[in-house]
């Protein structure tokens, strides 16, 4: 393996990792905000809006 293509695989395996952080913070934010009835603010379709976390499921 050249040192590109090793360089271009230590790249991948970090932002593999790092998404899969994001996504752990994610969901437990999620817990949290279900546990605790809390609602988030998110900005979708370029609005802004309230949205109750027991009414999110995408994760």
């Amino acid at each position: 393996m050249s040192k590109n293509q090793k360089n271009s695989h230590d790249v991948r395996l970090m932002q593999q990792r790092i998404d899969e952080g994001i996504l752990l913070a994610q969901r437990r934010l999620l817990k949290r905000g279900l546990h605790d009835d809390l609602s988030f603010i998110v900005c979708s379709e370029g609005h802004v809006q309230e949205v109750p976390a027991k009414e999110i499921s995408k994760f």
